[in-house]
């Protein structure tokens, strides 16, 4: 008889050594995905070391983007990944810092919750991990909770989470709980050798804290011989099945397909004593990486920026485009633009002359505005395919209303705060705001389309419901004006009347938009603005090339940022 209580999860932890940035992320994800299309229902939490409530205060170089969640959490990027993988959305509880920790203890510790106890890190802080790692577990929702712990073993930082961890597996019992190593073997070019003593030191490392891995993922160049990984088990303590290749890919998106290769999740619902006969069914997974391997076609798109020397800074729009091309089956070649560069309006005629479409980027303060400004009046003129999000959006406005209504000193109020036409303003519900962290309009909000909108056609509906992350707003003051001048604010908010997409009368493609769409894009789920656009983009491409074979002109190549796929 099957049993009719909530289900009792099972917890994966994912560390890692030797060195950050090895994909900690991707392998979590990869793995809950392989798990997912097992038929097991599987989510990812994100334990990050930093001192920071959240990332949301963070410069973007330091930290990259910040992903908001629809519950209005500003969290890890890692999260993006997350849903990305597994089509499934995230909230506040999957995502924890050493700083929201010691913030919920101190709390209570000033409200008497301890009756007068020494607050110390164990037990205190440990438990508190402990109960946030386990929060998700107890919702009865998922078969396994994969918890990705941030930073390398062995840094200050991590030593309260590894700890945590120590006493969980005890706790949880030996069938319970997994832990995922994941080390780096470096191949010495010199030698002409791959080395496995970071492997063994880091391993080493994870033991002085109480932690045997059950499993160890090493990141590598080059494939792992056989008696490498038998060295690796024999000074790690792990069987020889036990030690995964995680070889580098052409794509994060093939790494499902690697870890499945290396059966990956065979091994973790081993040690999981987890009975699962159902074999991963990947067709739609590999329907996509076909569809974004062998493109029919190839368009340019500007990425016009702030933080574009960061990738990062930007890495939920630049999976869209990966999602979007695929979509349309062409191949999406950006082009990093940073903004300044694009204040001189024939450099900027230069740089953007080449390309099929421009999205002006998100961002906050004054630096580079002038730049995005030109931007968007450079393809407004010339008809070149535009998506403009939240600062972007917001941009276009400025410009619209300075080169087109006449109001030459149209500004927001973010960098000019007494601008005397303010067609973009504070959000009523911030000016009394003084905290920067966790304050701005955050989270998931309804939209209303227009039916004849340009909008209504992209969703194909009227009713839809986006993430936001903004202080500042469309001035409804200038609302009639400017859509008798034909920028049109085809999106309203229908709690608030706060404008969230505007769209222009005439140009073959040009949409505003003061939410985020990019984070709700997945692999599953293309983002419709984003297949669109590209839509438009690839049309402009073709008729362009048309155009210049029929007049018998060729193109010239124009030098641009460095050009990333």
């Amino acid at each position: 008889m099957a049993a009719t209580g909530p289900k009792s999860a099972k917890y994966i932890f994912v560390t890692g050594g030797v060195t950050s940035s090895l994909g900690k992320g991707i392998i979590a994800s990869s793995l809950a995905k392989l798990l997912q299309a097992r038929g097991l229902t599987v989510t990812i939490q994100k334990f990050d070391p930093y001192i920071n409530i959240d990332p949301g205060t963070l410069n973007p170089y330091e930290h990259g983007e910040c992903y908001v969640t629809d519950d209005g959490a500003e969290t890890d990027l890692d999260l993006g990944h997350y849903e990305r993988f597994l089509n499934r959305p995230t909230s506040q509880a999957n995502n924890i810092t050493t700083g929201r920790i010691y913030n919920n203890v101190i709390t209570r510790e000033r409200r008497g919750d301890f009756l007068g106890k020494t607050v110390q890190v164990v037990p205190h802080i440990t438990d508190e991990i402990k109960r946030n790692i386990r929060l998700l577990g107890e919702t009865g929702d998922y078969d396994i909770v994969i918890t990705e712990i941030g930073g390398c073993v062995g840094d200050i930082e991590s030593l309260p989470f590894v700890e945590a961890v120590r006493q969980l597996k005890f706790e949880l019992g030996e069938k319970d709980t997994l832990v995922i190593h994941l080390t780096l073997v470096p191949y010495l070019r010199s030698a002409g050798e791959l080395k496995t003593k970071p492997t063994q030191h880091s391993v080493r490392m994870l033991l002085e804290n109480g932690v045997q891995p059950d499993i160890i993922a090493c990141r590598t160049e080059h494939p792992l011989p056989q008696d490498i990984r038998r060295k690796i088990a024999q000074f790690c303590n792990v069987q020889v099945s036990s030690v995964i290749e995680a070889l580098d890919a052409e794509t994060i998106y093939d790494v499902p397909l690697l870890m499945q290769k290396e059966r990956l999740d065979q091994r973790a619902l081993y040690v999981l004593d987890l009975y699962n006969d159902k074999d991963a069914d990947l067709d739609a997974w590999k329907a996509f990486l076909g569809r974004l391997k062998n493109p029919g076609d190839t368009v340019k798109i500007g990425l016009v920026g702030k933080y574009v020397e960061l990738h990062d800074a930007y890495k939920s729009i630049a999976e869209s485009f990966i999602h979007a091309g695929a979509a349309n089956e062409c191949k999406v070649q950006l082009e990093w633009i940073q903004s300044e560069t694009l204040v001189d309006e024939h450099h900027c005629a230069d740089v953007l002359s080449e390309l099929d479409g421009v999205l002006v980027a998100p961002g906050f303060g004054e630096r580079g505005i002038e730049g995005k400004i030109n931007a968007v009046r450079f393809v407004r003129e010339r008809g070149i395919p535009f998506l403009g999000i939240c600062l972007g959006m917001q941009m276009a406005v400025i410009e619209y209303a300075r080169n087109v209504m006449g109001i030459q000193d149209a500004h927001s109020t973010e960098m000019e705060p007494h601008t005397p036409n303010p067609v973009i303003s504070m959000m009523e519900a911030q000016k009394s705001v003084t905290d920067k962290g966790g304050t701005m309009r955050l989270g998931a909000y309804a939209c209303k389309l227009k039916r004849d909108s340009m909008a209504h056609h992209i969703y194909g509906k009227t009713q839809i419901s986006e993430r936001h992350r903004h202080r500042y707003e469309f001035n409804n003051d200038y609302l009639d004006a400017f859509e008798k001048a034909g920028l049109r604010p085809t999106g309203i908010n229908p709690d608030t009347g706060l404008v969230e997409i505007v769209e222009l009368k005439g140009h073959p493609w040009f949409v505003g938009v003061q939410f985020h769409p990019e984070l709700k894009s997945t692999v599953m789920n293309p983002h419709p603005l984003f297949v669109q656009f590209v839509k438009a983009a690839l049309t402009f491409s073709q008729q362009k090339r048309t155009a210049q074979a029929t007049s018998g002109l060729s193109t010239v190549r124009v030098e641009t940022a460095e050009v990333v796929d």
